[in-house]
């Protein structure tokens, strides 16, 4: 048996006996080596791992982690709900529709899936509840939403695309997102709003509206983040990874000071907090490392995209099989370890077809969206299932309402790669 069939299968059993992700990784390149080159070769584990993580990108990461924290448990949540009711007004799916858009301005803050569905959830769900739409129905609509936080910039995915295919802008990639997250957010809102009236749920005056000026007011300082974060990198102010500072420095500002809602002791448990998730993400990718250098020194990702050009020669069709492929490794990986393992072999193949790497790299996120809130394995809906007490089975219905409607964005983005390449083009990107 061949040294890549070796890797791959080590690979496969170790994730089907549940080792995590990262170890897997770890462990398959490990085998690989020995089995392909030489056993004298794993000397050059700790400078692989030390490798995959020594990029300067890279610290964004836990700097947008620590910006997403800060302001969940800043009530920044809270009063983006009180003015999107302000603006909405009592009416069949008002908070339906609230719940979507402020996952969506929450996305501009964080870019993580996971916390945007936690801080919504916590605020969005007992009121829901009240208003006569059915838990599962709230926690998936919560989950879905909050996965165009990997597309609406800044987005941790996008940052971690850019640094494993090179020659990529970042600065265009945050841009590209932009509309596509906006027509997968509005996307979700039409089967919301119908499903709303279909079975009535919130009948139209049920829900106090808030006041206009004064919700307004409290939320100015949230509304702000992305205009700030957005408007840095298009004015050069600053660089992908000096905004992760700026939105870290001013998410405390307004914790502290503006909502006073975050004391200092707060502060310090935060950044254990996203000390502890950034560890996860970091080691994922310093163990990815191994997997990505033995793979490429056997010649594995090689050929494996021989294998995948020579499937088809129509280049719509293998969009359309790999599109397929990685939505079902959506719903099983995070989005992290999907680019990881998928793009050394993907990268040869959009190179083949002449795909924009900004444009397939979007396509890739919408993808991945996807699957955090598509069972088994939905990382947004395993949050906003654990707010609600309900069990993952009883939103499969509900989701795949939601799959449909995201998945209709994401073709209109494949066939019109306009979508997503008009704004990097406008504002002077290299796409």
């Amino acid at each position: 048996m061949s040294p890549d069939l070796w890797m791959l299968l080590a690979f496969a059993g170790l994730l089907i006996a549940g080792v995590p992700v990262a170890f897997s990784l770890g462990l398959s390149g490990a085998v690989g080596i020995v089995a392909g080159l030489s056993p004298d070769m794993l000397a050059t584990l700790g400078t692989n791992t030390y490798n995959s993580v020594a990029k300067y990108p890279l610290i964004a990461i836990p700097l947008f982690i620590l910006t997403g924290l800060i302001f969940e448990r800043a009530g920044v949540a809270a009063r983006l709900v009180r003015f999107t009711q302000a603006l909405i007004g009592p009416r069949h799916g008002g908070l339906a529709l609230v719940a979507v858009l402020v996952c969506m301005i929450m996305g501009g803050m964080s870019g993580s899936g996971p916390a945007d569905a936690a801080a919504v959830a916590m605020v969005m769900l007992p009121s829901m509840t009240r208003a006569g739409y059915p838990k599962p129905f709230s926690a998936t609509l919560i989950a879905a939403s909050a996965s165009t936080a990997i597309l609406i910039p800044p987005s941790v995915a996008l940052i971690l695309y850019s640094i494993v295919v090179p020659g990529v802008d970042l600065r265009a990639l945050f841009a590209a997102g932009l509309f596509p997250g906006m027509l997968a957010g509005a996307a979700l809102l039409v089967p919301a709003w119908w499903l709303s009236r279909r079975f009535g749920w919130e009948a139209p005056g049920e829900v106090e509206r808030p006041p206009l000026g004064e919700s307004f007011r409290q939320a100015i300082p949230a509304l702000f983040a992305p205009v700030l974060i957005l408007g840095g990198l298009r004015s050069g102010l600053f660089t992908p990874t000096e905004a992760a500072v700026v939105a870290v420095a001013y998410g405390v500002v307004v914790g502290l000071w503006l909502t006073r809602e975050l004391g200092w002791r707060d502060l310090w448990e935060l950044f254990g907090e996203a000390a502890v998730i950034s560890g996860v993400v970091m080691l994922i990718i310093a163990l990815a490392g191994i997997f990505a250098w033995a793979g490429t020194m056997l010649g594995t990702f090689r050929h494996l995209a021989e294998w995948v050009i020579a499937l088809s020669d129509s280049g719509t069709l293998l969009l359309v099989l790999i599109m397929l492929a990685v939505l079902v490794a959506g719903m099983l990986l995070d989005a992290i370890s999907i680019y990881l393992i998928l793009m050394p072999i993907l990268i040869p193949v959009m190179q083949h077809f002449d795909w924009n790497p900004v444009w397939f790299g979007i396509l890739l996120a919408m993808n991945i969206a996807i699957g955090q809130f598509t069972p088994p394995v939905a990382v947004n809906l395993m949050v906003t299932t654990e707010v609600a007490r309900v069990r993952l089975e009883q939103t499969l219905g509900w989701a795949m309402v939601f799959v449909v409607a995201m998945a209709t964005a994401l073709a209109l983005v494949a066939m019109f790669p306009g979508i997503a390449l008009w704004l990097p083009g406008v504002l002077g990107y290299n796409v």
